[in-house]
């Protein structure tokens, strides 16, 4: 259970854990993008992709880098019909700043979350509880598609930092898989062009 306190108050479903094929609760979040301060709800982009990018914090040294490289890619995510949120537990004034002062960040026109009383990163399960990093979130990434369902989690250890190439490859793949109705699906490495597989008795011990 994500939530505390009063259950007539939660917010989030109690099945929900995070995991590939449960599907997202709306949860209400707060934001900075584009030099304002937004409310918005992950029930916001139900009939589209969305990539949520979990961080440990604003002001470090590895997020930067997977920020930028996140930044460099966002045209691309938008053409798949996907929005990227980013999300640490940082406070929107804190993402401002950042935002303000960090020659990679200023590149960022996605939303920065702000998930300060750490409840989004306990329902995703990336919340760091114990440790000099306690309070902060490990570095998760998960691909949601248009009902909502997640199809794709990564968890890193915070010493290690993503692909964004990666992550579209992944997000490209999932895409292709859900227009197809299931019935194609992605061999490793596949990009688009390269051949499928249609899953069936036929093809077993045939790889």
């Amino acid at each position: 259970m994500c939530c505390k306190g009063n259950e007539e108050e939660c917010l989030c479903e109690e099945y929900f854990a995070g995991e590939v094929g449960d599907k997202v609760p709306s949860y209400p979040l707060k934001a900075y993008q584009g030099e304002e301060f937004k409310d918005i709800n992950l029930s916001d982009y139900l009939g589209k992709w969305l990539v949520l990018f979990f961080y440990p914090a604003d002001f470090t040294f590895i997020c930067p880098t997977e920020l930028e490289e996140m930044a460099g890619k966002y045209e691309d995510f938008k053409k798949l019909g996907a929005e990227v949120l980013s999300v640490s537990t940082d406070t929107v004034f804190t993402h401002k700043a950042w935002h303000d002062t960090s020659e990679a960040i200023k590149k960022i026109s996605f939303p920065m979350v702000s998930d300060k009383d750490g409840e989004l990163s306990r329902m995703f399960g990336t919340y760091i509880y114990e440790g000099g990093d306690a309070g902060l979130s490990l570095r998760g990434t998960f691909i949601i598609d248009p009902e909502g369902i997640i199809r794709s989690v990564e968890i890193n250890d915070n010493s290690i930092g993503r692909s964004a190439k990666e992550l579209f490859r992944k997000l490209q793949a999932a895409k292709y898989v859900h227009d197809n109705g299931g019935k194609q699906v992605c061999p490793a490495s596949w990009e688009p062009g390269d051949k499928t597989l249609t899953p069936g008795i036929d093809l077993v011990g045939k790889i």
